[in-house]
């Protein structure tokens, strides 16, 4: 979205929960019958039809087009792309809006602007059509129309090693993405690994109980019926009972700082040994 073609009497400049310097996102609130509009047209908007190829494919539930949510529910939305949490509506007193679409920076100059989390198969012309019910972009002018992109990736347990080496040519390791992983961090992380096995050949695996080594181990071992899947770091792939001291929850315990100091201990004894 051009950045001047933001209807600015009805839009602000504010990041959630007032963190950064508050220019980073661009908000365009919505009332609850602004929001039921919206949601009527995206369910009723045109989407391009699957190549041959793709009909198969399952979308990645972490980036999934935003007519696909709506379709699980009138107000998913509201609990993703759209969720107002953090922010405060300053033309109506500073008060939380029922819903908001974010527009990030594209560019360094600020005139550029993009859709967060709007993935889409809609037409172009019902993007247009149906973004511009909002009411900051009744005016909007697109530089780009959306899309989504397609993640490709190996079934990591069926040929990747413990070393994220291909098990029928060791010579090459993978990393990124391609692994399995998703996530920034995750990509660059996976990537530290591989080129760590690469310089040390029999460097230690990172114990199981860090980060680096749930998510390791989920790219080499996990999958079950429903196949491989793209995941972002959390505690499911750390060892059972990482988050809860003998399986037992107790009153005011904390599992992600249990958890996280165990890591620590994992990580400091196998760097000690």
């Amino acid at each position: 979205v051009y950045t001047d073609s933001v209807d600015m009497t009805k839009a602000w400049y504010q990041s959630r929960y007032d963190k950064g310097d508050g220019t980073d996102y661009l908000n365009c609130p919505l009332t609850k019958e602004e929001y039921n509009r919206f949601v009527d047209a995206l369910l009723a908007g045109e989407t391009v039809a699957f190549h041959e190829f793709e009909k198969d494919t399952p979308y990645f539930e972490g980036c999934l087009p935003v007519e696909v949510m709506a379709e699980r529910g009138r107000q998913t939305l509201l609990f993703g792309p759209m969720k107002p949490v953090g922010l405060s509506n300053p033309f109506e007193d500073g008060r939380r809006p029922f819903a908001v679409v974010q527009l990030r920076k594209e560019n360094r100059a600020g005139t550029l602007m993009n859709m967060v989390g709007f993935q889409t198969k809609l037409t172009y012309g019902a993007q247009t059509a149906v973004w511009r019910l909002i009411p900051a972009l009744e005016h909007a002018v697109f530089a780009r129309l959306g899309g989504i992109h397609r993640n490709t990736f190996v079934c990591g347990p069926t040929v990747l090693d413990e070393r994220l080496a291909l098990k029928k040519r060791p010579n090459i390791r993978l990393a990124g993405q391609l692994t399995g992983c998703e996530g920034y961090i995750e990509s660059a992380a996976v990537g530290l690994l591989a080129g760590l096995f690469t310089a040390i050949p029999d460097l230690p695996l990172p114990p199981a109980e860090t980060a680096l080594g749930a998510m390791l181990t989920h790219i080499t071992q996990a999958g079950g019926a429903g196949g491989v899947q793209p995941m972002k770091i959390n505690f499911r792939p750390f060892p059972p009972g990482q988050t809860v001291p003998n399986g037992k929850k107790s009153k005011g315990h904390d599992p992600k700082k249990f958890a996280s100091v165990l890591a620590k201990a994992a990580l400091n004894n196998s760097l000690n040994h």
